[in-house]
């Protein structure tokens, strides 16, 4: 009785085929006429009111009280010999569920409750249905056989264990919706239409779609008591992208967390997964966070777009000063490297430069990240898990116990993802002093207070005078949209404080926003960072020896050249680049 699926075809069996469902229906249906369960008359009836998936035959001979739900099950059990389950009384395990997407549990009508002797056991009114056998076989990978279960059972089993009573009430008025499942391949291409999609689905794959082409960097779906939204952050601020029913939350919640790999059954908690998705040809990796609401779950997808992104050091918005001072840095045999500045900098993106231009076969370079944003072939990448634990040695995977490993695998040049604890600071400044490139990230405000920011992590002055070679603190400012940014006068440049040099066309233009529909009417398109370098020379040295405060360590820094966030800020508005309403908070913070 078991039906193993071939696997050398790589694609599910479409459920949502009415002609193979329309002969396995008359199959069951002349097994009933011929077993006198039905007559010929109640069978064309029924066959004739079908409206799948809404209202399969056999549902409608029992809602017409033309066969009794139990005496059905125990017939079929006999007739096929196999096994028949009350499955109202079985506490199906959440490990058991989860082998099974809610929109194929939905369409199949059929849920997985024990796995015996290495088979899965599917519960189902129908047992004729060998296609949908085949399919779970196929998609959990494990062996699977029928039970029989009245048909009542089964759809309450459904709404309780996958959250789906929206799903069910939505075959009512939605062909569509039904013919979810989940996408074969590991990473399936959303770009073409599916034909046997469910509407959450194709909804879903929109979202990510045109969240992609508008250069988005994150996806926020949020449920209300009255109301739901999506929005995208673009270009560092949300923006309104879409409403949709708040009674649709449960389902475009189980899809978002079955495409991510997390337990659809877990409402209690935070969870956080992984989307990988192909997009004409280009990979897209989208980090999922899931965390519990007032009404529902709130769920924030971080995209991480491989195709549009350049790990080219000389390409990224580094002046030709601040280059000539990272490479110099960067090409020290030993010391640290740090970047500091708010979530969504830009930070990482400065590291993996860094790390593209010193990657070659000479070195060995590893990294500790939580979690790894994009792989790169020669470097030895290791995701840190905070929580997992060695319980015969009782330590943690954190970054600390990482970078001790890394110290024996004879490493050229470490990258920690952050330093947020004094373990992890110590370490990375020892590495640093015995002959390693270290690289990471910290949380500061600017340059200078990052030497502030390890001496208060207990690390002695003297210990981060000899590490440091050089901290880079930075920001991300919106770029002026090319297509509709407006010139100001000269006249007003003296609000600016600007002298205007020659004359004719000879003159600085600066420019404001306005906005169009090719920048979504903000007047702004993309993102350009601005950058702060404190080159760590003899000088500094000497300063963070004698315990300064952070004032005085910026004060040495600028009178030796160091350009401040402030005034990087202002080249980009010279430039003609960004507006002066973008660069105001830095300088309000001179």
């Amino acid at each position: 009785m078991i039906s193993q699926a071939n696997k050398t075809g790589g694609n599910l069996t479409n459920p949502a085929n009415p002609a193979k469902k329309k002969a396995e229906d008359s199959k069951l249906g002349e097994i009933l006429v011929s077993n006198s369960f039905i007559t010929r008359a109640d069978l064309e009836n029924a066959t004739a009111k079908e409206d799948l998936p809404a209202k399969p035959f056999l549902k409608i001979l029992i809602d017409e009280g033309k066969i009794k739900e139990t005496e059905l099950s125990v017939f079929l059990s006999g007739y096929f010999k196999i096994d028949s389950v009350d499955i109202g009384a079985v506490d199906i395990p959440k490990n058991i569920i989860n082998l099974i997407p809610p929109e194929k549990a939905v369409w199949f009508r059929a849920i997985p409750y024990k796995i015996e002797k290495g088979i899965l056991l599917i519960a189902s009114a129908d047992p004729t249905r060998n296609e949908i056998i085949d399919d779970i076989s196929f998609f959990t990978g494990i062996p699977a056989v029928y039970s029989v279960a009245p048909y009542s059972q089964i759809l309450n089993a459904i709404s309780k264990y996958y959250n789906a009573s929206f799903l069910l009430e939505q075959f009512k008025n939605d062909d569509s919706a039904g013919r979810a499942a989940a996408e074969t391949d590991e990473i399936s291409d959303i770009t073409k239409d599916k034909n046997s999609a469910s509407a959450v689905e194709k909804y879903i794959n929109k979202v990510i779609n045109d969240a992609v082409e508008r250069g988005a960097s994150d996806i926020h779906i949020e449920f209300y008591r009255k109301f739901s939204r999506t929005r995208f952050r673009i270009d560092g601020r949300l923006i309104e992208y879409s409403n949709t029913p708040p009674t649709a939350k449960l389902n475009i919640i189980s899809r978002i967390k079955n495409m991510a790999n997390l337990d659809i059954t877990e409402q209690r908690f935070p969870q956080d997964g992984r989307i990988t998705v192909s997009m004409g040809g280009h990979e897209i990796d989208i980090r999922v966070s899931c965390i519990p609401t007032l009404f529902g779950e709130k769920i924030v997808m971080r995209i991480l777009n491989k195709s549009s992104l350049i790990f080219d050091i000389n390409k990224i918005g580094f002046s030709q000063s601040h280059l000539n001072i990272l490479k110099s840095a960067i090409h020290k045999p030993f010391g640290m490297i740090l970047v500091t500045g708010p979530t969504g900098a830009g930070k990482t993106t400065t590291l993996y430069c860094i790390l593209n231009e010193l990657n070659n076969t000479s070195l060995n370079i590893s990294t500790a990240e939580d979690p790894i944003e994009y792989d790169f072939p020669g470097i030895n990448q290791v995701q840190v898990n905070e929580k997992l634990k060695n319980e015969k040695t009782n330590v943690y995977f954190n970054f600390a116990e990482t970078l001790r490993s890394f110290l024996r695998q004879d490493p050229d040049i470490i990258m920690v993802g952050e330093i947020r604890d004094t373990e992890t600071a110590s370490i990375a400044i020892q590495a640093a002093l015995t002959g390693h490139l270290v690289l990471s990230t910290i949380h500061t405000n600017n340059a200078s207070s990052t030497v502030t920011r390890l001496i208060n992590m207990k690390a002695e002055p003297f210990l981060v005078a000899s590490s440091l070679n050089l901290i880079i603190a930075q920001r991300l400012i919106r770029k002026l949209c090319m297509e509709c940014k407006e010139e100001l006068p000269p006249e007003v440049f003296k609000k600016f404080g600007i002298s205007v040099a020659g004359n004719g066309n000879n003159y600085i233009k600066l420019y404001k926003a306005k906005g169009c529909p090719v920048c979504n009417k903000t007047g702004y398109r993309g993102r350009v960072p601005i950058y702060e370098m404190l080159d760590v020379t003899d000088e500094i040295k000497w300063l963070i020896n004698n315990n300064p405060v952070e004032s005085e360590i910026e004060k040495i820094a600028v009178k030796n050249g160091m350009k401040t966030l402030a005034d990087s800020a202002k080249e980009k508005f010279l430039e003609g680049i960004t507006s002066f309403e973008e660069i105001l908070p830095y300088m309000n913070k001179r």
